[in-house]
């Protein structure tokens, strides 16, 4: 009980920091060597800030702790996936995913322990919604990976909805991209929603980040079937929002414009045999997408124990794919990585009975 009354650093600003140290009577050029300590040379413990005085890191301990938790359970798949399970301070445990491709390494992270938006086809969904995951929780899945240092994007793609848990999420992304805190690209990291209207319109105005919008059906009576939150905020009304800002909007005139300067805006389609595949989805698709500037990337339904959906053939996923592409929406088909180990998108789960 008692160090969970300690205050964790990990997630404090320059400006938090400051407080920090003129609080427990340290110079004002401390705050940033604790800084540095935190998010660049991603410590565990106040006891290895060794250019602080002993006495300021008595002081400090006495209230506060880095904040860090290591992960309890790890997972490594065939194709060289990993996961990693954390503890929350809310209670629970979290799945973190570590995917290498190459001169990348993306790193999927949990924004809540379980969801509240019970998708159909997700297992996270189903195991319901036990906590909000704090900034420190968020921050903790990026230091405390193995490999943390080579990450190159970071994705909240993990157990929860990130709208649903905003101020959290978007100060995660500001200590992400701050020069004072983890220095990343705001390009590189990419934040995905299943569309909570007021918070996703305040995250295209606060933050600068990547967004992938859950779609997964153009139909209303269909996606409220296969997601509660269609009922509240409907696709479409998240669509107009997304065209009102200026920054997503096609002006290509037919044109594919280079878009690595810019904020990037894909939609996810997890393609499910014989419900969603069909040639007037994807139809759909296009007119309810055209005028935007974005991409889709079509991932074929991972079928696990007791899913009432079914794979569909390389084939037809193409089909779907290539469709898409002949109308000048930018489609590709995402291979999943770490589904020996259920570490693929929508199969996270927070249960430690799931990890041997």
């Amino acid at each position: 009980e008692m160090e969970n009354s300690l205050i964790p650093l990990l997630g404090m600003t320059l400006a938090e920091l400051r407080q920090v140290a003129e609080e427990c009577a340290m110079p004002r050029f401390a705050a940033r060597q604790m800084l540095d300590w935190i998010y660049k040379k991603r410590i565990n413990s106040i006891d290895d800030m060794t250019n602080l005085s002993k006495h300021s890191r008595e002081v400090l301990s006495e209230r506060y702790e880095i904040g860090v938790s290591p992960y309890v359970n790890a997972q490594v798949s065939r194709d060289g996936t990993s996961k990693y399970l954390f503890p929350a301070r809310c209670g629970g445990f979290v799945e973190t995913v570590y995917i290498p491709e190459g001169k990348r390494a993306t790193l999927c992270v949990s924004s809540q322990v379980g969801c509240k938006m019970n998708c159909q086809f997700c297992l996270t969904g189903k195991q319901g919604f036990s906590g909000q995951l704090s900034l420190c929780d968020i921050l903790n899945q990026i230091v405390s990976v193995p490999g943390g240092e080579k990450i190159t994007n970071i994705v909240f793609m993990g157990q929860g909805e990130p709208m649903d848990n905003y101020e959290a999420v978007l100060r995660a992304t500001e200590i992400l991209t701050s020069d004072n805190g983890f220095a990343m690209s705001p390009k590189r990291i990419t934040v995905s929603s299943v569309g909570v209207l007021p918070a996703l319109r305040r995250f295209c105005n606060e933050s600068r980040c990547n967004i992938a919008i859950s779609l997964h059906s153009p139909f209303h009576e269909e996606r409220m079937e296969m997601m509660p939150i269609e009922k509240a905020y409907p696709i479409a009304s998240v669509v107009d929002m997304l065209k009102q800002c200026e920054e997503f909007r096609d002006c290509r005139g037919g044109l594919i414009r280079e878009t690595s300067h810019q904020r990037r805006l894909s939609f996810e389609y997890i393609l499910l045999k014989g419900k969603n595949d069909s040639r007037s989805h994807a139809s759909a698709i296009v007119s309810m997408l055209r005028g935007l500037d974005c991409r889709v990337n079509i991932i074929p339904f991972h079928s696990y124990d007791g899913a009432c959906y079914e794979t569909p053939s390389a084939k037809e996923s193409g089909e779907f794919c290539d469709y898409l592409n002949s109308r000048g929406l930018i489609s590709t088909i995402r291979q999943s990585r770490g589904q020996d180990i259920s570490a693929a998108c929508g199969m996270l789960s927070s249960k430690l009975s799931n990890n041997p």
